[in-house]
């Protein structure tokens, strides 16, 4: 029995480390999402300072679209705007904003600047709609197909192998799907 008890450390560690190591396999940006293959949760955002038309979860009804969450706050943001403005001209994808937590009148001087890849943008100062959306940080992007239903979920900043490899051929999935 002593010799037993010599040996718990040594078992409880080898338990850990089996535990910890398992844990390591897991992809920490792929964030689970409650939302995929449901219908987007309900929204109606004023318009950002600046801007005439705000954005509704029902103007993402009717067609393929991306629906960005961003910030004038957020670094990873500027770095992933040059490539929403490149996928904006490409017309490949309508992209929706939602302007999450700025004070009046940055998310529009941020665009002002930096360009406006958006069809429309609503401004969530309060963060009610990202809550809903189960966002933990932006950028965020969800693809919404033509019913309204969230198909996928990025977490962080998408990049060119990102778009390429795994947006872009979902998107025309889509919509050759919707496509009567």
């Amino acid at each position: 029995m002593t010799r037993l008890v010599l040996f718990l450390p040594l078992i409880g560690f080898l338990v850990m480390a089996v535990y910890f190591g398992l844990g390591l396999r897991e992809d920490p940006s792929e964030i689970p999402s409650q939302l995929i293959e449901r219908e987007l949760p309900a929204f109606d955002l004023p318009p950002i300072e600046g801007f005439e038309t705000g954005l509704a979860s029902t103007d993402l009804v009717g067609q393929v679209s991306l629906l960005n969450v961003f910030g004038s706050w957020c670094p990873p943001c500027a770095v992933e705007h040059p490539m929403l403005m490149q996928i904006a001209r490409s017309g490949v994808v309508p992209i929706y904003g939602i302007d999450w937590k700025d004070p009046p009148g940055a998310g529009s001087a941020w665009l002002e600047r930096h360009g406006n890849p958006y069809q429309r943008v609503g401004d969530d100062a309060a963060g009610r709609t990202a809550i809903d959306l189960g966002i933990t940080g932006a950028p965020e992007t969800f693809i919404i197909d033509h019913t309204g239903r969230v198909r996928y979920r990025h977490v962080g900043v998408i990049t060119d192998e990102i778009w390429t490899g795994t947006l872009r051929p979902l998107v025309e999935h889509l919509q050759a799907e919707a496509r009567p």
